[in-house]
């Protein structure tokens, strides 16, 4: 009778009234059927599937809060972040529809700046750059030929990465040495922002292929990483580098403009994007768009170019050392093999030897 008992208490406690005992990995439910005692086991491993009830709850939830949302129309949804802000309004009242940018930060450009200025280069390091610019442009010419929206597309992805590079090496300077930058850290985010909304601004006129989004990724990985190493070696000599390709944007886009005028590219309508960010006129056209943007690039040109000064370059020097090096690098194997009992060419390694400071001498004129 005990053991009968003992089982009977058993019974009851493991599956009383089809009662769901949860362990940590599963959980146990006992169902009758047909009026048996034991009747047939149902195993149901812990899942992350809800149970219906709580998929009611959750749909109800969900359903509420969607009306709360659709309830209050003071705030909009940003797309980015999922923050909420308070609805900006333009100045004719009505809804203000962009994230990227507030009223505040929208300006009338100065059209009237000087378009044909060239800093002729003179040092080393103006050269340097002159020509660099100068052979990928070429590089550009060759792949995008007459496609200026295109041309302009890849353009604007190069060109806001300067100012971004700039901006956070000289921030970080800042931080390191507890000093001021004297504006310079704002002008030139500011620049890189400007940038940015040219290119948002052609994406609009221009839709990139798959190619050529490809090549914006490679031209952007190993742009960014080598302006990134010429800033930190000489920033005057990377802000000359950029005052130049700045100037061939202005070329650029002035060749834009006369194909416009031209008839080979339709002047289209001026996307919404363009009239809120330059306050241009509801009925300005494609060329508008390209004058204000050619305007912006000679603006960033005089900047570029008046934070770089004539200099010597940690370059030069490095190539200087170069020429010191190899000539008395030759200078000792000759002692060398002079002691392990080598005697031929000893005139010509003393010539080379000697006269390094002529090949210096060279170095120097090569430079000026």
């Amino acid at each position: 009778m005990k053991h009968i008992t003992l089982a009977r208490f058993a019974e009851r406690a493991l599956f009383n009234g089809g009662r769901n005992y949860q362990c940590h990995n599963f959980s146990f439910t006992a169902r009758h059927q047909h009026g048996g005692r034991f009747g047939s086991f149902h195993w149901r491993w812990m899942s992350t599937m809800p149970d219906i009830k709580d998929q009611q709850h959750s749909e109800e939830k969900k359903r509420n809060d969607e009306v709360v949302n659709n309830n209050n129309n003071n705030v909009v949804v940003s797309s980015y972040w999922g923050i909420t802000r308070q609805k900006v309004l333009r100045e004719d009242g009505t809804e203000w529809p962009w994230n990227c940018f507030m009223p505040w930060d929208t300006y009338n450009s100065d059209v009237s700046i000087d378009v044909t200025k060239h800093h002729v280069p003179k040092s080393f390091a103006d050269k340097f750059a002159y020509r660099t610019v100068k052979f990928l442009r070429v590089l550009s010419d060759l792949y995008f030929k007459e496609r200026y929206g295109c041309h302009a597309m890849m353009l604007e992805t190069i060109a806001g990465v300067p100012g971004m590079v700039g901006g956070m090496l000289l921030h970080l300077k800042s931080l390191r040495k507890f000093e001021h930058s004297g504006g310079w850290i704002k002008a030139l985010l500011e620049e890189a922002e400007n940038e940015r909304m040219h290119l948002m601004t052609m994406v609009e006129l221009v839709k990139p292929s798959w190619h050529e989004r490809l090549l914006v990724i490679t031209a952007q990985g190993v742009f960014f990483n080598a302006f990134f190493v010429f800033y930190l070696i000489s920033p005057k000599a990377a802000h000359r580098f950029v005052g130049y390709l700045e100037e061939e944007a202005l070329i650029s886009y002035t060749q834009h403009l006369k194909a416009i005028e031209s008839g080979k590219v339709e002047n289209v309508p001026a996307p919404a994007i363009a009239i809120d960010y330059w306050r241009l006129p509801k009925d300005a056209t494609l060329k508008d768009v390209i004058t204000v943007i050619r305007a912006d690039e000679a603006h960033h040109r005089d900047v570029n170019h008046f934070a770089s000064v004539d200099f010597i370059p940690i370059l030069i020097c490095f190539r200087i050392f170069i020429y010191i090096w190899f000539h008395k690098f030759w200078s000792h194997i000759y002692i060398i093999l002079s002691y392990a009992g080598y005697s031929s060419s000893r005139k010509a390694i003393e010539r080379g030897s000697s006269s390094y400071w002529l090949s210096l001498t060279h170095c120097f004129v090569f430079l000026n």
